[in-house]
């Protein structure tokens, strides 16, 4: 029998997964990919006896491959907080799948453990820029401020880490990474020990420092909309600062459209925080759109369609 965990290259899979494999260690095959890769399941070759755990990724962007899977006799545990459509009934699936907007895959995981290894479920939440709720998590662990902003800050360099068209445009590819956390049941130690921090944080630095310097093309005050340029560090930085964004001005929602070699723009797209919902509405009107109820995006939007999503984006919000 074989193991297969296929999950999000972002915060939220990999701190899922370092969450599970720490409360049940077993060897598994690894299926992931940058943040915007989630047509994981079509990789996978499962079948009779193996199992199956999906971590993150829209169970309706891999409906067909999850028939396929279980049509050949694998078993499936899905957790996931985008969208899902009709959840297939089925024998050998386990779903944990909720959208409520402020709860991510990682706290999905924690309930299903029982809180086992909280402090990694608190470094994916905040990593999905669910602070409130990381914070409340958090409450029973009884860390200080100065631990709990160490929590936030890996957080977001771990959801850093997953933005890029490929994985050439990331510092680690997802599976090194998660495989350089997962022998620190406490990410504190990581945090003091590893050198993969220092290296995602001056990343994050250098790159945070380009975003910063950016101007809005269109900024009222309930919308802003940024176009960046044709240059990794934009793609590796789309989605944290449009969290950054998000969080400083909380009744205004957020694009950010960054250029692609191919042509086109990839889209993040951030509803205001005190909303917390419309975003996937809005993508789901393009193709290759997705995502959840307070962050979603588009994974190419065609230049013709630039004026279309203003349009769409400004009378979402």
């Amino acid at each position: 029998m074989a193991n297969y965990d296929v999950f999000n290259g972002d915060a939220d899979g990999i701190c899922a997964l370092q969450q599970l494999r720490l409360a049940q260690p077993e060897e598994s095959i690894l299926v992931t990919g940058v943040k915007r890769d989630i047509s994981l399941l079509k990789q996978v070759g499962a079948g009779e006896g193996d199992l199956v755990t999906v971590l993150d990724i829209s169970l309706d962007k891999n409906r067909d491959a999850l028939q396929a899977v279980l049509g050949r006799g694998a078993r499936v545990r899905y957790f996931d907080h985008h969208f899902a459509g009709d959840i297939p009934e089925h024998p050998e699936l386990d779903t944990h799948i909720e959208l409520t907007p402020d709860v991510g895959t990682s706290l999905l995981m924690d309930r299903y453990l029982n809180g086992e290894q909280r402090a990694w479920a608190v470094v994916g939440t905040f990593g999905d820029n669910f602070d409130s709720s990381a914070r409340k998590a958090a409450e029973p662990l009884g860390l200080d401020e100065e631990q709990l902003v160490q929590l936030r800050e890996l957080g977001i360099y771990l959801n850093y880490n997953g933005y890029g068209a490929t994985v050439e445009d990331l510092h680690f590819p997802p599976d090194e990474l998660y495989r350089s956390l997962h022998p620190y049941a406490d990410p504190l130690e990581f945090i003091a020990a590893d050198p993969a921090f220092a290296r995602l944080q001056a990343g994050y630095r250098d790159d945070m420092s380009n975003a910063e310097a950016l101007k809005p093309t269109l900024e009222t005050k309930r919308h802003a909309i940024y176009v960046l340029p044709m240059d990794p560090w934009a793609r590796r930085v789309s989605g944290v600062f449009a969290n950054q964004l998000a969080q400083a001005a909380p009744d205004r929602a957020h694009a950010l459209l960054t250029h692609l070699p191919e042509g086109g723009f990839v889209v993040s797209v951030r509803a205001p925080l005190a909303l917390k919902e419309g975003a996937d509405q809005l993508c789901r009107q393009f193709p290759t759109g997705g995502g959840r109820k307070a962050a979603a995006g588009i994974n190419q939007l065609p230049d013709e369609m630039y004026d279309r999503f203003v349009s769409a984006f400004t009378q979402a919000f």
